[in-house]
């Protein structure tokens, strides 16, 4: 009942077919993973759960496409894509919401610069269908989109938000320093979750433009390959727009040994009280044993991509149908 409302969604349904378009002109197949999953995984997050009554089993309402759509990789299909709707049981703000939905695309025979090429090339593509040109408005200022984008690596990123030129190697020094730049902690962060943290607090809000944070640590990014010359770090980007992460990509991981070694490593998180730290899934390092190639990955949030070029603040204001509490305050 609103016009502005109403291209709001012309808008973001021109968006998905601009990235659906780009997606195909590339070569890419677009197919359907399993919504309902017995294990959950392919992103750090709480999942939710359910029982079917006939298999007199648990399930979990999938939190990422990922580990399927590698699984379709392995069977042969080297470049697929899936526009889907992912949960998370996880708290509602102005960029999240339980129910949101992602495009994520995997290639064979290709690593994260690779990807990050394709992305930045794929969104350059979409502002430009949108908008008609790279400069867009948003939140009362312009936001431009001209490539090629800069990249900040985690460790110069949190560097830069502490204010120091050198960062400790220990996490005891890493926590105490956070703590007094006022960044919050849960205890069971190790040192790479104490890196995010700083960097997602005290510099992400202030990347305007797009950025792309780039060598994430080991320990938060399980399912990514080491960084050729650098094993502390994994090949992985961020791009964040306007504060907010938009995108997130990886050379994948397809040594099942290393992916084992990382799921367990992920084990001893969730001992600490992480609640977040992924799950063992050895039906996925079965597929990893029969063969995955050298692949890229890429996960978009359609949502905040929607919010940036629509110029909308809230991720509630690009659903149709939101996740709000109830006006009496009850469950129902």
């Amino acid at each position: 009942m609103n016009d502005e409302v109403r291209a709001v969604f012309r808008a973001r349904a021109a968006i998905i077919r601009s990235l659906r378009a780009s997606l195909e002109s590339r070569g890419f197949l677009e197919v359907e993973t399993p919504a309902l999953q017995p294990v959950y995984g392919g992103a750090s997050a709480r999942p939710f759960v359910t029982h079917h009554h006939a298999l007199d089993m648990k399930l979990y309402l999938r939190i990422a496409d990922e580990l399927y759509l590698k699984r379709l990789i392995v069977g042969g299909l080297e470049r697929v894509y899936e526009i889907s709707k992912d949960f998370r049981n996880e708290g509602i703000d102005r960029t999240h919401n339980p129910e949101f939905t992602m495009l994520e695309f995997y290639q064979a025979f290709a690593d994260y610069e690779d990807m990050l090429e394709s992305t930045q090339a794929m969104l350059v593509e979409t502002v430009k269908a949108v908008h008609g040109g790279l400069t867009v408005p948003f939140d009362g200022t312009p936001i431009d989109f001209t490539p090629p984008w800069p990249r900040l690596t985690i460790r110069e990123a949190a560097q830069r938000g502490l204010g120091v030129s050198e960062l400790p190697s220990d996490e005891r020094s890493l926590r105490d320093l956070a703590r007094r730049a006022h960044v919050g902690l849960d205890p069971a962060f190790g040192y790479g979750r104490i890196l995010d943290e700083i960097v997602s607090v005290k510099v992400q809000p202030g990347l305007r433009n797009p950025t792309f944070l780039v060598d994430h640590p080991r320990e938060t990014s399980p399912l990514a390959k080491a960084k050729r010359g650098n094993p502390d770090v994994v090949e992985r980007f961020e791009l964040i727009v306007a504060g907010m992460e938009v995108a997130n990509a990886f050379s994948e991981q397809n040594d099942p040994l290393e992916q084992r070694r990382s799921f367990e490593q992920q084990a001893k998180l969730r001992e600490r009280g992480d609640e977040e730290a992924q799950m063992l899934d050895t039906d996925y390092i079965r597929a990893l044993e029969m063969g995955m190639p050298p692949t890229g990955g890429v996960g978009i949030g359609v949502d905040r991509l929607v919010m940036l070029l629509t110029d909308s603040r809230s991720i509630r204001d690009v659903i149709l149908f939101p996740h709000m509490r109830p006006e009496d305050g009850n469950e129902g």
